[in-house]
C-alpha cells in the first residue's frame, strides 16, 4: 500500500512539473524573433514530403519518442559519442528514419535566424506538418521548447512502451507522462501510416507462448498471410502496419483492430479494455474520422508539452546532432 501511494505521489509531482513547464510554451512564440520560422518549416516539410512521403511516420514517431525520454527536448536527435550511446542508438529507435531531413529543416532556419529556433520546436512542427501533408490531422503547436544536452540510451529502453506490451503495462506508461487510456488509443491510431519490420511482431506468428504457438488474439487469416511474408527469423522485410492505405492518414488502422488484424500487441491490447475498445469499435467506421482528427489533434498538443524545457533550461543547438 505504501508503495503504491509513493508511486501516486510520484506521478502527481511528475504531472505538476510537467504542466509547469508547459505553461512556458505558447502559440506565435517566435513571432518577434524570427517571424517566418513556421513558414520556412512548412515549406521544407512540403518539399521533402512530395519527394518521401513514407517519412512522415517514422518522423512522427520520433517525436514520439523523443517526448518520452526526458520529455520534448530533441535528445532523440543527438549523436553518440566515444564516451555515450544516444538515444537514437538504442534498441527501439534503430528503425527510425528522417534525421537528415529535420537537419535540412533546422539548416534553413537557422539561415534565416541564427542560434533563434530549437530543434525541439522544429521537430514538433515537422511532425505536424508531415501528418497533415497526408490528408491528416493538422494541429496548433504552441512553441518555446529548448533543446536538452543529455541523450541516453538505457533511458530510451525504460521508457518507450515496446510493441509487446499489454493493455495495463500501457496505461501506466502513457500515464506516468501524463497521459490517459484515450490518448492511449488515440495515439496509437498514428499507426495507420507506415511500415514494421517483421521481427516486431514474428513471435506472435510462430512463438507466442514458447510452444511454437501463434497469437490466438490475431486473426487466424491474418496470421496465415503475414507468414508468407514474414519467416520466423526475418529482420529485414517491411509489412504495412495498415495494408492498402499506410500512406494516408485514416480510420483504416481501428477496422483492423477490431477486425483482430493489429501488427502488434500493443495494438490488441486495446481491446482488452472497456474505454478503450469503444474507441476502436466506434472509430472503425468513415464515420468516424472526422472526430478521430479532433482528438489525434488534442492529444499531440498534449504529448507536445511532456517535460518540455522552457525559459533559460537547456539551449538552442545550432546543429540538432551536437551540444553547442
Amino acid at each position: 500500500m505504501a508503495f503504491s501511494k509513493q508511486i501516486l505521489v510520484f506521478l502527481v509531482l511528475v504531472g505538476i512539473f510537467n504542466l509547469c513547464n508547459a505553461q512556458g510554451l505558447k502559440l506565435g512564440f517566435y513571432k518577434k524573433t524570427c517571424p517566418t520560422a513556421e513558414a520556412i518549416v512548412k515549406k521544407e516539410t512540403a518539399s521533402i514530403m512530395a519527394v518521401a512521403p513514407t517519412l512522415a511516420a517514422p518522423i512522427l514517431r520520433m517525436h514520439f519518442h523523443d517526448c518520452f525520454v526526458r520529455g520534448c527536448d530533441a535528445s532523440i536527435l543527438l549523436n553518440s559519442t566515444t564516451n555515450n550511446q544516444a538515444e537514437k542508438d538504442s534498441f527501439p529507435n534503430l528503425s527510425l528514419r528522417g534525421y537528415g531531413s529535420i537537419d535540412r529543416v533546422k539548416s534553413a532556419v537557422e539561415k534565416k535566424c541564427p542560434g533563434v529556433v530549437s530543434c525541439a520546436d522544429i521537430l514538433a512542427l515537422v511532425a505536424r506538418d508531415a501528418v497533415s501533408f497526408l490528408n491528416g490531422a493538422s494541429w496548433p503547436v504552441p512553441l518555446g521548447r529548448r533543446d536538452g544536452n543529455v541523450s541516453n540510451s538505457t533511458e530510451a529502453l525504460f521508457n518507450l512502451p515496446p510493441p509487446f506490451f499489454n493493455i495495463t503495462q500501457l496505461k501506466a506508461s502513457f500515464a506516468s507522462k501524463g497521459l490517459n487510456a484515450k490518448d492511449l488509443v488515440v495515439l496509437s491510431g498514428g499507426h495507420t501510416i507506415g511500415t514494421s519490420h517483421c521481427s516486431s511482431f514474428t513471435n506472435r506468428l510462430y512463438n507466442f507462448t514458447g510452444v511454437g504457438d501463434s497469437d490466438p488474439s490475431l486473426d487466424s487469416n491474418y496470421v496465415a498471410r503475414l507468414k508468407t511474408r514474414c519467416s520466423a527469423t526475418d529482420t529485414t522485410t517491411l509489412v504495412e502496419m495498415d495494408p492498402g492505405s499506410f500512406k494516408t492518414f485514416d480510420t483504416e488502422y481501428y477496422t483492423l483492430v477490431a477486425k483482430r488484424r493489429g501488427l502488434f500487441t500493443s495494438d490488441a491490447a486495446l481491446l482488452a479494455d472497456s474505454e478503450t475498445r469503444a474507441y476502436v469499435t466506434s472509430h472503425a467506421t468513415p464515420q468516424g474520422s472526422k472526430d478521430f482528427l479532433k482528438d489525434f489533434a488534442k492529444s499531440m498538443v498534449k504529448m507536445g508539452k511532456i517535460g518540455v524545457l522552457t525559459g533559460s533550461q537547456g539551449e538552442i543547438r545550432k546543429t540538432c546532432g551536437f551540444i553547442n
